[in-house]
């Protein structure tokens, strides 16, 4: 994939989301990721699309980790908050793989 550098809350929070799946990283392919200014009258961030693809034995358990406790979750992404996170979708493969689409919002505080 190729593209413009991932903001650093961008990053921040894909990294926590790869070890909140807890699968080694060559095991967790990163399909898509976008991320888009966002403001309101008193706040600034990004909105973040993400895709992720969990591979081979564990797949499932490791979705279960993403999804378990994810919208309560205390993520330490230094100078920013996340403001609201969700899987909007999943998808199984043919291959044992499931697709995993993700969307945050994420605020510098």
């Amino acid at each position: 994939m190729s593209g413009a550098p991932l903001s650093a809350a961008a990053a921040l929070l894909l990294r926590s989301l790869l070890a909140r799946a807890g699968l080694d990283q060559d095991r967790i392919l990163l399909s898509k990721f976008r991320s888009v200014d966002w403001q309101s009258l008193t706040f600034t961030g990004e909105r973040h699309e993400i895709g992720l693809r969990l591979r081979g034995p564990g797949a499932e358990d490791a979705l279960a980790r993403l999804r378990d406790g994810l919208v309560e979750a205390e993520w330490d992404l230094h100078g920013h908050v996340v403001a609201d996170i969700l899987i909007v979708a999943t998808r199984a493969a043919s291959d044992g793989s499931i697709d995993v689409d993700l969307e945050a919002l994420t605020l510098s505080d």
